[in-house]
């Protein structure tokens, strides 16, 4: 069975509590449990890692080329932005990687709007809420297929 594995970044374990006008009530638990679900209909497995610790992102995506894991779906928050770490780590990868975000990264603050990441991922999904998550699944499983012919 294919692995994707899903990144939560900073302040992702807030979801669900912090700033409601852009990421809904929703909890991290909920989303988790929405793309597990959606995995075993699309027939994968789907591993979640979140961490407010930079280092720790690294590590983990580190461990995930380790793994071979077939894909990964990313919503690094903040660091999107400004992790060059995070960008290097993913950049290491040689799998379909999805940037998403729940809100419209390009219709908020202006220095939302940049992505270090956009260079070397397969594409960006953002703006959808909670379906950013599932779309950005359904995005990195067709990647997949794709590669694999």
């Amino acid at each position: 069975m294919k692995k994707i594995l899903m990144l939560h970044g900073v302040n992702h374990n807030m979801v669900g509590q912090r700033d409601p006008a852009h990421y809904g009530t929703v909890t991290l638990a909920d989303i988790d449990a929405r793309m597990r679900e959606l995995g075993r209909e699309l027939g994968v497995e789907v591993a979640s890692f979140q961490t407010n610790h930079e280092g720790a992102m690294c590590e983990r995506i580190h461990q995930a080329y380790a793994e071979k894991i077939d894909a990964v779906v990313v919503n690094a928050g903040a660091w999107t932005h400004y992790s060059y770490a995070i960008r290097d780590a993913l950049a290491i990868l040689t799998v379909p990687v999805v940037e998403i975000h729940m809100s419209n990264i390009h219709a908020r603050e202006a220095f939302r709007h940049h992505s270090v990441f956009a260079e070397i991922v397969k594409g960006q999904i953002c703006g959808f809420g909670v379906d950013s998550y599932l779309l950005g699944l359904r995005a990195a499983v067709s990647a997949v297929s794709a590669a694999n012919g």
